[in-house]
């Protein structure tokens, strides 16, 4: 299921019923797993291993040498897990030693035109990340996330699981599971309310999410203060650790609202 004009190294490492289209590059240390199914004119070098069933469509470069000018043709490496769609012209560079060596996305992502993931980025699984959105190096996406087009990620930025980022937000700050943000820079909205209750949340643990989003954004709290009442409020629902776990991890930073505490709109 090769195409007779793409160019495959014999070292490559190529799975069962693995499709390459026409014109597409594989180098000599990418390994391609059973089912995944690459498209025209894609270019996939570096030691780069995607897993099973994942489609790649046409002008895709994966693999590549990073965007930074420390690396210097170190050994790293670029991971794709199983079931992962990825759309036209995205670019996924291998990691720097300056940090773990590797680049990694997970299972089961929706990655739309024109995404960049940087070196170094570690994204989860089920994420989806919309048309142009780009996240710069060393950034970490949790599972479930969704980053809308045109957002751009500040590098070292975490953003946390199931949160949400609206079309042409610019994220300079940690983002905490379960907050919606938007706007440049991105500010706080409330919490993914509707994602939450898609992925099965009972309606008493989303009650608990915004309780513990009212107490970091909305109370007037100083930071330690907030924490202690989000730990309070995980100890009753597990739900909420991972939030309390996420702003106890020291960043770049929370992504603060612009409005004051009083201030109303966006409590859902």
């Amino acid at each position: 299921m090769i195409h007779p004009s793409a160019i495959v190294h014999p070292g490559a490492k190529i799975g069962g019923g693995v499709a390459i289209g026409p014109y597409s590059i594989i180098g000599e240390h990418v390994e391609i797993g059973a089912g995944t199914r690459i498209g025209p004119h894609v270019v996939i070098e570096g030691r780069t291993r995607i897993g099973c069933d994942n489609n790649i469509f046409q002008f895709c470069s994966l693999g590549g040498a990073p965007q930074d000018k420390k690396y210097n043709g170190e050994p790293t490496r670029l991971e794709i897990g199983d079931r992962n769609t990825i759309r036209e012209y995205c670019c996924f560079s291998i990691g720097t030693s300056q940090d773990a060596g590797v680049t990694r996305v997970g299972d089961d992502n929706w990655i739309m035109a024109y995404v960049h993931i940087a070196h170094d980025c570690q994204v989860g699984s089920h994420t989806i990340f919309a048309n142009n959105a780009t996240i710069a190096g060393h950034v970490q996406v949790g599972d479930w996330a969704i980053l809308g087009g045109f957002t751009g990620v500040h590098q070292f930025v975490r953003v946390g699981a199931h949160s949400f980022c609206g079309v042409n937000s610019v994220l300079l700050q940690d983002l905490p599971p379960y907050v919606t943000v938007a706007g440049n820079p991105a500010a706080p909205h409330g919490i993914n309310s509707e994602g939450l209750r898609r992925r099965a949340f009972t309606a008493a643990a989303i009650s608990a999410i915004k309780d513990a989003y009212r107490a970091l954004y909305r109370s007037g709290l100083a930071l330690a203060e907030a924490r202690e009442r989000i730990a309070a409020i995980a100890a009753a629902h597990t739900e909420v650790q991972p939030f309390a776990d996420f702003i106890g991890i020291p960043g770049r930073g929370l992504a603060r609202p612009r409005r004051k505490p009083s201030d109303a709109g966006d409590e859902e």
